[in-house]
């Protein structure tokens, strides 16, 4: 069942008579988490539609304030307003507060909304169409985007948020924190989905701005800048050494020819080629670890000030 089929079925459910409290509408301030209420007479109009959702498998905004729904799912223009999208109009003279409902149909000037708490009951009531401060829809993607979820990964990357990870047409995890990075930036509404305004900040908007400090810096604590420094200081201790061992006793021996031609047949004599050679062997190799480790932390620390990296 669609919320919308499960909101319809509650049509006629009313606040209990007198002190009693109606256990239905109990319920539904339990099942988005507010079971704190002790009595239907707390405005109910959001914990319906929220029960409503909650009971098809989509989470609510949880809240009983029902402006909360403003900012959430997917914006729908008035013109495109379907049966079952959530309709948000003013109640009462504070801005915090309002009333909720799923609009059940437009006709003219009206708006007719399917809703709980409409005159302490469920039911189908019509509204002034002036009056709606917003429609919103259920679901990650609007229909209208035409940017797919990779197209809206790689330009999310493309941007300097390489929070979002692989590029694998999911909405997973870390694309959900890379678009309210982006949306945070862009004083976008705060919501992990993919909608017009958001595939349109994204066409428009600059590259992030990396902060001065992180682009001249260095991460701290980093397991690679740590690791690549031991192994330049044993790269070197090693190289050093093993060219050492052959130089010493190559010079002594040097020292003792009697020109330089003896000089360089005793460094290069071919009767102990392989006993000469193994030391520079084993300074190459420890000379090929420090030029690999400088280029493993010149790359951890340029992923850093690009912003591809913590």
């Amino acid at each position: 069942m669609t919320p919308f089929d499960i909101a319809r079925s509650y049509i006629g459910t009313t606040e209990g008579p007198g002190p009693a409290d109606n256990p239905v509408i109990m319920e539904m301030y339990a099942s988005v988490g507010q079971d704190w209420v002790e009595h239907d007479s707390v405005a109910w109009c959001a914990a319906f539609v929220g029960h409503c959702f909650e009971r098809a498998g989509i989470r609510s905004t949880r809240k009983l304030t029902a402006r909360s729904y403003l900012d959430w799912g997917v914006p729908v223009e008035v013109v495109d307003a379907q049966q079952g999208d959530i309709g948000v109009i003013p109640r009462g003279s504070s801005s915090w507060q309002g009333h909720v409902f799923f609009i059940d149909r437009i006709e003219g000037a009206w708006v007719w909304g399917l809703g709980g708490n409409q005159d302490d009951a469920v039911n189908v009531k019509r509204y002034p169409l002036s009056k709606l401060l917003g429609v919103r829809r259920s679901g990650s993607v609007a229909p209208s985007v035409t940017m797919s979820v990779e197209e809206v990964q790689g330009r999310l990357k493309d941007l300097g948020y390489h929070e979002v990870g692989q590029i694998d047409g999911k909405i997973g995890p870390r694309t959900r924190a890379a678009i309210l990075a982006f949306r945070q930036d862009n004083d976008l509404a705060l919501v992990p989905i993919i909608d017009v305004a958001l595939t349109e900040a994204l066409e428009n908007t600059a590259p992030r701005e990396i902060a001065p400090e992180r682009a001249s810096g260095a991460p701290a604590e980093s397991r690679i800048v740590t690791a690549s420094n031991a192994q330049i200081g044993l790269g070197v201790i090693g190289a050093a050494g093993s060219i050492g061992s052959q130089i010493a006793p190559a010079l002594v021996e040097a020292e003792q020819a009697r020109d330089m031609a003896g000089r360089v047949f005793t460094l290069i004599g071919l009767e102990s080629w392989l006993s000469n050679a193994l030391p520079w062997i084993g300074a190459a190799v420890f000379i090929g670890v420090v030029v690999y480790a400088r280029h493993a932390k010149a790359a951890r620390i340029d992923d850093y000030r690009s912003g591809k990296t913590p």
